[in-house]
């Protein structure tokens, strides 16, 4: 609850006044059922209209100020509750926002969509149940059963038994239904992991006819959620009858011991009226309870979900940056026998004694087999993961010793998976500037080769994309993340087989304009094609996580037998072409 404490404290005037103005209800539901059996004992009984008349103006008032007491109670409740549930999904959000790559691989996506949207929903709902519930199901609970007892202690004495055995059953259900709550949330995570790989991957599933497969897979997802979702709810089911089966029975038996001490003289008619009522409401406010417990067992559930993400440890921070005031100035990379493992238990390594230093300025290709490392080697600059051993260095500093703001302010990167977002061409590129000028914007577009075919277009600058940039080809969404970047006037740009998708006429332009508008810029292009770093100031060749040839090319064409290796199977390619 500590943690929760921060969302509740600005808004605890509407967590007090919510129940508060509840209580208005509970004394009106209390009292209204005692003035009815005054107008039937007395004023029906001895004819006195004035009598009815005055008691049901009274009950009229009554029922007023429930009312509002009701609305006022209802409001404060939703405002709590909403603004509670805000302020936690800002923060849940915030917090994935600073996990590192490697925090992000403990979560699916979808299960983290279904952490800020489902689960922080369960516990608003609960929390604005909770806040209508909390003061009037005990209240009338409590004020039925002590009217009940001023009324007829003898017949009231029919609670002492039914209520102990309601409170069991009530337990029961709420224990058979927590875990199977837990277990459906987990199976609404595969389902809306299995929605959004579907969505993203669409282009792919239909090229290779795959439709079939994926409806097999989204039915399997979908059924075990519904399977779950009714093995948790069959609970929830049987509950309603079973209170009602309660209530019906000590009706039942209130009616006839009632009945019996009117027969006797004992008990008024308006009085067995009222007490029916009492059991009514007794029960009722058992009835709520119930449901907010069960109700909360779900929320918890959730809660305990959105803890795991506030709870975990964020590998990338701040804390231990020894010059956080730094920012990059030159742009010199020295990596210094840097070896890292994406799982800290396996033996395997994806980098392994790596070294190597890059001069501010420099072109270096970065060259090798799919999966020898040269991705995970280039996102150690800007700490998209960290060194297992060993370190980088940017400008001589430790790059552990930057902030991540003021280092990755200096780094430019184009990744591997080129990413656009909703929005016009030119909000996207002023991702890289957002107070750029339009002609600086224009000037990035025109080096990568961007700005022909965004002016073809009918919108130009101002077409609308799609989610990710769909409605532009591969080769276009590339030019246009070079753009992006550019803008940045990073100190390092890193390309990540960002020109694969363009033909070699457009890379061969793109490259001469960083020759040009970058020349102080440090530049490390990965790439699979040998052409694209063949002039690079020096070419790095990596196999199995290790340098295996570093220098130009024809130094490279001498001394390494893998870069010659594949330099004459591409050479050869192109000839068979």
């Amino acid at each position: 609850m500590k943690r929760y404490g921060k969302y509740i404290k600005p808004y605890l005037y509407a967590f007090i006044l919510g129940p508060v103005m509840m209580v208005t209800e509970v004394l009106g539901e209390v009292l209204l059922p005692a003035f009815m059996a005054d107008i039937i004992n007395i004023g029906a009984a001895n004819h006195d209209v004035g009598y009815i008349v005055q008691k049901g103006l009274i009950m009229i008032a009554t029922a007023f100020v429930m009312m509002v007491g009701g609305v006022l109670g209802a409001w404060f409740s939703a405002k709590a509750s909403l603004s509670f549930g805000a302020d936690l999904r800002r923060d849940v959000f915030a917090k994935i926002q600073t996990f590192s790559f490697a925090n992000i691989d403990q979560f699916s996506t979808g299960s983290l969509v279904t952490r800020l949207t489902n689960d922080i929903t369960q516990v608003q709902n609960v929390l604005m149940m909770a806040l209508r519930m909390m003061l009037r199901a005990p209240g009338m609970l409590i004020g039925a059963i002590i009217m009940a007892f001023v009324m007829n202690r003898q017949l009231a004495l029919i609670f002492l038994v039914i209520l102990p055995v309601m409170v069991v059953a009530i337990t029961t259900v709420i224990r058979i239904a927590f875990p199977r709550f837990n277990v459906m949330q987990v199976k609404l995570d595969a389902l809306n992991t299995n929605i959004q790989e579907v969505l993203n991957s669409v282009r792919v599933i239909k090229s290779f006819v795959r439709e079939e497969y994926q409806e097999e897979q989204f039915k399997k997802a979908n059924r075990d959620l519904k399977e779950s979702g009714l093995r948790a709810f069959k609970v929830v089911i049987f509950q309603m009858p079973l209170m009602m089966f309660f209530m019906n029975l000590t009706t039942l038996l209130v009616v006839w011991f009632g009945g019996n001490q009117i027969l006797g003289g004992i008990m008024q008619v308006g009085d067995l009226i009222a007490f029916t009522t009492y059991v009514t409401q007794v029960l009722m406010s058992l009835m709520m309870l119930a449901m907010v417990l069960l109700m909360s067992s779900r929320a918890i559930a959730s809660a305990r979900r959105i803890n795991e993400v506030l709870d975990t440890q964020v590998e990338l921070t701040d804390e231990q940056a020894g010059q956080p005031q730094a920012v990059v100035k030159r742009g010199r990379i020295e990596f210094k026998d840097v070896s890292f493992r994406y799982y800290k238990n396996s033996e395997e390594k994806v980098l392994d004694g790596i070294n190597l230093t890059v001069e501010p300025g420099q072109t270096v290709g970065i060259i090798g087999s799919t999966g020898c490392g040269k991705t995970t080697l280039v996102s150690m600059i800007p700490r998209l993961y960290d060194v297992d051993a060993g370190e980088v260095l940017v400008d001589g500093i430790n790059v552990k010793d930057y902030s991540l703001r003021h280092l990755r302010e200096g780094v430019g990167m184009v990744l591997q998976k080129n990413v656009l977002f909703s929005g016009t061409i030119l909000e996207n590129l002023q991702w890289g500037d957002e107070n750029a000028s339009e002609e600086e914007i224009f000037a990035a577009a025109r080096d990568a080769q961007a700005d022909p075919f965004v002016k073809n277009l009918t919108d130009g600058y101002h077409t609308e994309l799609g989610q990710g940039g769909v409605n532009v080809s591969g080769g276009q969404k590339q030019r246009l993340c070079i753009a992006r970047a550019l803008l940045k006037k990073p100190k390092i740009l890193i390309l990540d087989d960002s020109t694969s998708a363009v033909d070699t006429a457009t890379e061969s332009r793109i490259r001469e304009a960083f020759s040009t508008t970058l020349k102080e810029t440090t530049k490390l292009i990965i790439a699979q094609r040998i052409t694209s770093v063949i002039e690079a100031d020096q070419i790095v060749v990596l196999d199995e996580g290790k340098v295996v040839g570093l220098g130009g090319h024809r130094e490279l064409m001498d001394s390494c037998s893998a870069y010659r290796e594949i330099y004459d199977s591409q050479m050869k390619e192109e000839v068979l072409a």
